[in-house]
C-alpha cells in the first residue's frame, strides 16, 4: 500500500473511473490491437525485446514491483536491498542486480522534471512535492537537493550509478501519454514521443509491467512488490 496519502484507493478509483472505454475510445486506444502496443517499434535496430535481461547478472537479483509513486519507495527498496545484500554478505554492488519495474501509476518516477512539469503529472496524479507539499511540478525523487530525501541514497540516479536497472510498461506509458496530451496541446502520439525524449537514460520500455515482471523471474531474479 502506499505511504502517499493523496494516493489513496478512491483516487485511483476515480482516475480509472476516468479511463473508461469512452475516454479510451476517443484516444484512439480502445481499437488498438495490444499487439502494437509492444516496445518492439522502440527499439534500436538489431536490439531484441528481451535484450535488457542481459543485464541481470548478479549473483543475488531481485524484481521490485511499483504500481504508484509511493513517495519514492520503489527506490527506497532497491537501495535497501542493494545495502544489506551486501552488507550482510560481504559483497560488491556488482554481485547484486535491483530492478526496479514501473507499471501502472509508478512510470513518472522514470521522467525528468520538464515531463512533471509541461504535463502537470503532480497535478495529474494527485503527487505532492514533499518540499512544497504542493502538486509535484518536478521529479522528486531524481536528482533531489540535500536534505529533500529520506533517505539521500535512493534518488534514481544514485542508485542507477550502483547498478540498478529500471523498467518501464509501454501500455501504461501510452494510456498515461495519451491522457496528458491535450495539457500541451498535442497529440497523444505527439505527447508519447515527448515522454519517451523526456524518459531517463538507460530506462528500458517494455510491452507491458507483467510482462517484465515475468521474463525478470525466469532469469531468475525473486518478487518484492514495491506499492
Amino acid at each position: 500500500m502506499s505511504l502517499l496519502a493523496p494516493q489513496s484507493s478512491t483516487h485511483r478509483r476515480g482516475f480509472l473511473g476516468r479511463l473508461g472505454a469512452g475516454t479510451l475510445a476517443m484516444m484512439g486506444i480502445a481499437a488498438i490491437d495490444p499487439r502494437t502496443l509492444g516496445a518492439e517499434a522502440m527499439l534500436s535496430p538489431g536490439m531484441g525485446v528481451d535484450d535488457w535481461l542481459n543485464g541481470i547478472t548478479g549473483t543475488y537479483r531481485q524484481f521490485f514491483d511499483a504500481v504508484s509513486v509511493n513517495e519514492g519507495f520503489p527506490f527506497s527498496f532497491a537501495m535497501t536491498f542493494m545495502n544489506t545484500i551486501g552488507e550482510t554478505y560481504k559483497v560488491p554492488d556488482k554481485d547484486i542486480t535491483a530492478v526496479v519495474g514501473l507499471r501502472h501509476f509508478a512510470i513518472p518516477l522514470a521522467f525528468n522534471d520538464s515531463i512533471w512539469a509541461k504535463y502537470k503529472l503532480g497535478e495529474m496524479l494527485k503527487i505532492n512535492d514533499p518540499v512544497t507539499k504542493a502538486p509535484a511540478l518536478r521529479n522528486p525523487y531524481a536528482y533531489a537537493k540535500e536534505g529533500e530525501l529520506l533517505f539521500p541514497g535512493m534518488a534514481f540516479e544514485k542508485i542507477q550509478a550502483r547498478g540498478a536497472m529500471f523498467t518501464v510498461c509501454n501500455v501504461a506509458l501510452t494510456v498515461l501519454s495519451g491522457l496528458a496530451a491535450p495539457q500541451a496541446g498535442l497529440s497523444k502520439e505527439a505527447a508519447k514521443a515527448d515522454w519517451l525524449a523526456g524518459m531517463f537514460k538507460g530506462v528500458n520500455v517494455v510491452p507491458s509491467g507483467v510482462f517484465a515482471v515475468n521474463r525478470a523471474q525466469k532469469k531468475g531474479c525473486t518478487y518484492c512488490f514495491a506499492g
